[in-house]
């Protein structure tokens, strides 16, 4: 996949995590994007790296997306714990 298939399945992982994780974000529909999209490649270099899967050439590969709708789980509640209470 290249980089413009990572940022859109990004974009999606992004939406998909926000919806699995409901709830007010400190950085609105922007930060949840970039989070999603930081998530996609921070997901896919840890399956990559770590867990032995490399990533795929297809777009629809469900190891990828679950890599990249964990990475970008992970990334939103981290950014919720460190940023959470700065809105109020």
């Amino acid at each position: 996949m290249g980089i413009i298939s990572w940022i859109i399945l990004g974009l999606l992982a992004g939406a998909i995590a926000k919806f699995l994780l409901p709830g007010r974000d400190p950085g609105g529909f922007f930060g949840t994007t970039v989070i999603g999209v930081a998530g996609a490649f921070i997901g896919g270099w840890i399956s990559a790296r770590w867990l032995d899967h490399p990533i795929t050439k297809q777009f629809y590969d469900g190891a990828t997306w679950a890599a990249a709708i964990g990475g970008s789980l992970v990334l939103l509640v981290l950014y919720r714990v460190l940023f959470g209470d700065s809105r109020r």
